[in-house]
């Protein structure tokens, strides 16, 4: 197959395929591509596109005469205006442009049309195109018929999302992009407007399934589903009309592929992936594929390699583009559980909900705006949202920074020793609120591995008190917290870098856990706990309770997460039994709830307790995220402090869908739904993640475990990366000289002062 396929056959006359024909055809004019369209030419749905200028600068470099056709057309702004009861926060600097998709189709049409491409409207494409063309591009969009028809090689995967939405149009521009809320009797209501030319502005009506039916829209024709919406943003339209062009309610559906292409078939564009059109991504990752696609063809040196380069190039891109996505649309379907937030927060939640735009981005893009959200959440002058401090009970974090627990599996017989002292000490002299020990078990058996520390006498007692007291003397403000837990059926294993979760080869120890089953064929099965072993276990908890409150720790956190013991009575996938620790939720709750109480019993009263929970199993028939705000409920009420969300690690046949702070949702949620305090984790990587998790409310503290190992003073170098130098984070006096970036080589060249003409 050549690398410059002479004969192109393209099904789908949208944005994507017909620039994928322009470019081709540009490329190679001797190229003979025909584009089958089904509908005519004039006809479109939806109305205006909104183009990155990332993507407009691609398509300045492969085609100038398209550029500049759609510069003509483009109506530009910077504002996003939010408008939720009553009050509009407005914030700026973000950069759109867009025109309307029946115009941006035209210049397409055009284009096409001077280099010679064979444009068939009204035209469904033959079944043997594959045969008859070296090459095909489907383009044809969401419901893709060539998609399906070799749908055990692309091995699609649909995801139907919560809510129902409308595309409709007003015949006035609107002066920003608008989101405005509307609270009615039924439920919540959202729109999202924005302006594509100099009369016209798209708007989009959106809500949950439930709303849309109670609101009576089912019943209503087109005609009454536009004056009900109209009337509904009688404020945001200014009492104008809506109109529409083939509109109807739609469900959105998440489009994904594990290939891209079959023999000489290749997929492009909503075929291939769809994004929510709340980050308005679908037209703009079509032309980037087009652009990818034409770039890979006349790079590699046959077909096959350049559809797998293609392939290769888009997929990261595209799932990047569509976890944002998800994480837009999820806010969305959630709405509701922010509306009681402070309005300048709940705008910022907003804008960050995708997590692309970020404290730090919104603050160079707008500063008034992102200076008054921060005022508002009480931010002292010049402090970060990372350094306010937080109480939990009688302790008081001085910024918001946590170590997370982190096995190390260094100890001899549980003994913490120089090591520990020396990975702790450094993380506490390095700025962080709040350090954690690794989980330290309450037993010789509810060790891991060998390597794991302990509780469970007065020498390993000694042992953290020295570490207690190095971090209490000298690094005075910094916490330190220590993590109960038993390892259950997960124990008995090898150290991680001799193989994670793998039997030891000899010196096994016995084994008990919620039910007799094993974390993996290969592992122990373990024994089945009787009541008379959950006393005992009990009494193991809240004996190094006793023992951690007279080291010294300022926390202690029960590990209820992660399949270890208490966390496999938890979970229904792991916990099998019969009697009355077994069954439903609250009968699975019941013995991490005892030992909650009888390690509260014992624990300081000044002194806070968090338990950490995993939030979903990631597996079917596990805990749910409706079942994780219950668990933490429950734990709130016997006087956890804090919930420290983490999720999966419960079976070994887990899919996590893992991405940055993939995690922070299941937080989010339990936050919002029950008014706990919580601690979120799981790839929270950047300070600038950090602050935008705290200033937007969707946790309290975030815990961060692999930077804390890149850089043990992570807090200390954030502090200084951002110029803070108040009371949220100290530098230890002996390290006070190195509280500046150090200086580095010069890297610029001296700028040209004279341009002279020749």
């Amino acid at each position: 197959m050549p690398s410059h396929p002479p004969r192109i056959a393209i099904i789908g006359g949208g944005p994507g395929g017909l620039y994928a024909a322009a470019l081709l055809k540009r490329l190679d004019p001797a190229r003979h591509i025909t584009v089958w369209e089904r509908n005519a030419p004039d006809d479109t749905f939806g109305f205006g596109v909104v183009l990155s200028d990332e993507t407009l600068g691609g398509i300045e470099h492969a085609d100038p005469l398209v550029y500049e056709a759609l510069q003509q057309h483009f109506i530009r702004w910077d504002d996003i205006d939010i408008v939720h009861r009553g009050t509009r926060h407005t914030s700026g600097g973000h950069g759109f442009a867009a025109l309307g998709r029946k115009r941006l189709l035209e210049i397409l049409h055009a284009r096409c049309h001077d280099l010679g491409v064979d444009l068939r409207f009204r035209t469904e494409a033959p079944p043997d195109l594959a045969e008859t063309h070296d090459l095909v591009i489907a383009a044809d969009g969401v419901n893709s018929s060539t998609r399906e028809a070799h749908r055990q090689t692309f091995r699609p995967q649909i995801t139907t999302h919560r809510c129902r939405y409308i595309w409709l149009a007003a015949d006035f521009a609107f002066e920003a992009f608008r989101f405005e809320i509307a609270e009615t009797e039924h439920g919540v209501m959202q729109l999202h407007g924005y302006p594509y030319a100099p009369d016209a502005s798209t708007v989009i009506v959106e809500m949950r399934e439930e709303v849309w039916r109670a609101a009576g829209f089912a019943e209503l024709d087109t005609q009454g589903s536009l004056d009900r919406c109209a009337k509904i943003f009688t404020d945001a339209l200014g009492g104008r009309p809506l109109r529409s062009n083939n509109s109807a309610w739609t469900t959105f559906r998440t489009v994904v592929n594990a290939r891209w292409s079959h023999g000489n078939t290749v997929l492009l564009g909503d075929a291939a992936h769809t994004a929510h059109f709340s980050i308005g991504s679908g037209t703009k990752l079509a032309v980037e594929d087009a652009l990818a696609l034409a770039a890979c063809l006349e790079e590699q040196p046959d077909l096959p390699t350049a559809l797998q380069a293609y392939e290769d190039e888009r997929k990261p891109v595209v799932a990047s583009t569509q976890r944002a996505a998800r994480a837009s649309l999820e806010w969305f379907e959630d709405l509701g559980r922010y509306l009681d937030q402070p309005p300048r927060q709940f705008a910022f939640n907003l804008l960050t909900r995708s997590r692309r735009v970020t404290h730090d981005n919104l603050r160079l893009r707008d500063a008034h705006f992102t200076g008054a959200v921060e005022r508002e959440f009480g931010c002292p002058p010049g402090t970060p949202p990372m350094f306010t401090p937080f109480r939990l009970r009688g302790l008081t974090l001085r910024n918001r920074v946590v170590v997370s627990p982190m096995d190390m599996y260094s100890a001899t017989d549980g003994l913490p020793g120089d090591f520990h002292l020396v990975h702790l000490g450094a993380r506490a002299l390095g700025g962080a609120g709040l350090v954690m020990t690794e989980m330290v078990c309450v037993s010789e058996e509810g060790r891991i591995t060998p390597g794991c520390t302990g509780l469970y006498n007065g020498k390993q007692a000694e042992g953290w008190k020295r570490i207690t007291d190095f971090v209490h003397t000298q690094a005075p403000g910094t916490a330190i917290g220590v993590q109960l837990g038993h390892s259950g059926r997960k124990g008995s294993t090898k150290l991680m870098w001799e193989g994670m979760d793998e039997p030891l080869p000899d010196g096994n120890w016995p084994l008990v856990a919620a039910s007799a089953l094993p974390y993996k064929p290969a592992n122990q099965t373990p024994r089945e706990l009787t009541r008379a072993q959950l006393t005992d276990l009990r009494e193991q908890f809240t004996a190094a309770a006793w023992r951690a409150a007279r080291a010294g720790f300022d926390l202690l956190e029960l590990h209820c997460a992660h399949g270890y013991l208490l966390s496999g009575f938890l979970s229904p996938l792991t916990n099998q039994r019969t009697d009355a620790y077994g069954g439903t939720l609250a009968k699975r709750l019941r013995f991490p709830l005892e030992v909650f109480d009888a390690v509260r019993g014992v624990w300081p009263d000044e002194r806070p307790m968090t338990v950490r929970i995993s939030a979903t199993d990631w597996a079917e028939g596990g805990t749910t995220a409706e079942d994780a705000v219950e668990i933490a409920r429950a734990f709130a009420a016997h006087g956890a402090d804090a919930i420290d969300v983490s999720t999966g690690q419960v079976v070994a046949e887990e899919r996590p869908e893992f991405g940055r702070s993939y995690q922070t949702p299941f937080a989010d949620r339990i936050r919002h739904e029950t008014g706990i305090p919580v601690i979120a984790v799981g790839a929270i990587s950047s300070w600038d993640d950090v602050n935008s998790l705290i200033l937007a409310g969707r946790t309290d503290l975030c815990a961060l475990a692999r930077p804390h190992l890149y850089d043990p003073h992570w807090t200390l170098h954030a502090a200084a990366e951002q110029g803070y130098d108040g009371p949220g984070v100290v530098w230890p006096d002996p390290y006070r000289a190195g509280s500046r970036r150090p200086q580095t080589g010069r890297t610029d060249a001296p700028k040209p002062r004279l341009t002279l003409g020749t």
